[in-house]
């Protein structure tokens, strides 16, 4: 199911690179993840205030992609990124990449996992963070506290 592109209010300008394409002429299936990544990094530090690798204290514990059209070289992309989903301890992000003319290109979904990398383990998801992630939601009835 594709995402309604109105549902997201966070959007991060990700350009196609020479080096994404492969054999078939367009960008190869694994570089969606990092089209997300990079917009999901930017949505980040927005929720952090700015960050560095300390400010990163989630783990990617589930990713789905769907695919909807051909992404080409060159191209620019607008890649939303919307909170589904808080959790105690994890949030799930939808994303939706859209080229330049706002062509729906590629959707999905990740599911991260707040994470003390000192204890090595999964921690609750700071107040402050939880507050934001809301913030980046467009529906609260999607929102659960579980």
């Amino acid at each position: 199911m594709r995402p309604d592109p109105d549902s997201f209010s966070f959007w991060h300008p990700v350009d196609v690179r020479f080096k994404d394409i492969d054999v078939g002429g367009h960008a190869h299936h694994s570089v969606a993840l990092v089209y997300f990544e990079e917009a999901r990094a930017a949505l980040w530090s927005r929720i952090v205030g700015g960050w560095t690798v300390a400010d990163v204290d989630f783990i990617l514990a589930e990713a789905n992609v769907r695919y909807h059209d051909r992404v080409l070289y060159p191209n620019q992309l607008s890649v939303g990124v919307r909170v589904s989903t808080i959790g105690r301890k994890h949030f799930v992000l939808q994303y939706l990449a859209r080229d330049e003319n706002g062509t729906d290109l590629v959707s999905g979904q990740t599911t991260m996992v707040m994470y003390d990398y000192e204890a090595g383990r999964s921690k609750t998801i700071p107040a402050t963070v939880r507050e934001a992630l809301v913030a980046y939601g467009s529906d609260e009835n999607e929102t659960s506290r579980k």
